[in-house]
């Protein structure tokens, strides 16, 4: 089989063995600790100019199904890993994951010690790559369009054209919801149609006055790529809409942006958080979650204004800000996934929350202030 390389920013060559697509791809290079769950990794529009290095050492055991796709296609910049399992087991299996990354001409890396490349991640930072297979070897001017690389216009680039409507699971349309596409994964609008919920995905840019004119019930924030401090467009929106009184339940990204709209500051974190298995604490409660999570910025807690918002969850790794609540609003976010799957559920009463929101202020007529 052919080879494959991997060339980092800083230099280093990591060489293994060809899977997937053929060719030459650049993007940041980030890990994820998941045991499970490549196929939404894959498929998650967040991982969006991103080399994704799975820290379990056998991937591909149980193929790629078509019920798990999280998005319309994989956004991943390459797909690194220690073992591919070339003869997959599983009853819903329908591709191998080397078929797979074929068909989406993802280029692919096996058999590297993945140990070592999450150490270097931890020590170094996030960093460029350049993957590239044996035969399509870069030349200096690509060695340097990989150094300078960054991930610029990502909402643009995995927002929805037009909007999508998806139907309640339920014979009772309870509420009806406006979801913000920035990069949303299909288990959000899932949870809310099996809450009896009629989700409608909107393209990002859309304005907020277009939404309250629809009568929706709640508007809901999603996850998605890139820098948030770079929407600037988004942001107004969103400072226009908290202002109109409607419910507002913000994810990951959706989070960042929301804050961003309320005066607060957003920061790269050194190697991020990618897993499902990220501690986070509800500073009302004291309980902790076990949570899922894929992201590269983290909202700046001292920066929060208080007469706005305050800090509800904190993650207990590093101490990074993981929720707030608005006050006096009925408006909350969190920076972890609460739809996901496969993962810990632990969070899920969040979409219950939603929920209940909405009752309460169902029946009004909020306007954009």
């Amino acid at each position: 089989m052919k080879k494959a390389y991997l060339l980092l920013a800083d230099g280093s060559l990591l060489s293994g063995q060809a899977v997937g697509a053929e060719g030459c791809a650049i993007g940041e290079v980030v890990f994820n600790t998941g045991m499970a769950g490549y196929q939404e990794v894959l498929t998650d529009p967040s991982y969006y100019g991103q080399m994704v290095c799975m820290t379990y050492p056998l991937i591909g055991n149980y193929g790629i199904n078509f019920d798990d796709y999280e998005s319309r296609k994989s956004w991943v910049s390459g797909f690194i890993m220690r073992e591919l399992c070339e003869y997959p087991s599983n009853w819903r299996c329908k591709l191998t994951l080397d078929d797979y990354l074929k068909r989406q001409h993802v280029v692919g890396l096996a058999g590297i010690d993945t140990r070592s490349l999450t150490r270097r991640i931890r020590n170094a930072g996030v960093m460029n790559g350049l993957l590239y297979t044996e035969g399509y070897e870069p030349d200096a001017g690509k060695i340097e369009e990989m150094k300078s690389y960054a991930i610029r216009n990502a909402v643009a680039a995995v927002t929805c054209a037009e909007p999508i409507r998806y139907p309640s699971d339920t014979d009772e349309i309870r509420f009806r919801v406006a979801l913000y596409d920035y990069g949303v994964k299909y288990n959000i609008e899932r949870e809310l149609c099996r809450r009896g919920c009629e989700v409608t995905a909107v393209p990002a840019l859309t304005p907020p006055e277009t939404l309250l004119a629809d009568g929706y019930d709640g508007v809901m924030l999603s996850n998605g790529p890139g820098d948030p401090a770079e929407n600037h467009e988004i942001i107004e929106n969103l400072r226009r809409l908290m202002g109109s009184g409607i419910p507002i339940f913000g994810i990951c990204l959706g989070h960042q942006l929301l804050s961003l709209a309320i005066g607060a500051k957003t920061e790269k974190l050194r190697y991020g958080h990618r897993g499902v298995n990220h501690p986070v604490k509800d500073l009302d409660t004291g309980r902790t979650y076990i949570t899922s999570q894929n992201h590269g910025y983290a909202v700046v807690g001292s920066s929060v204004p208080e007469s706005l918002a305050r800090v509800r969850y904190v993650n207990l790794n590093d101490g990074t800000v993981e929720g707030l609540e608005y006050r006096e609003r009925p408006i909350f976010t969190v920076q972890y996934h609460p739809e996901v799957c496969p993962g810990p559920m632990d969070t899920a009463y969040l979409f219950d929350r939603f929920i209940q929101n909405m009752e309460q202020m169902k029946g009004g007529a909020p306007t954009c202030r």
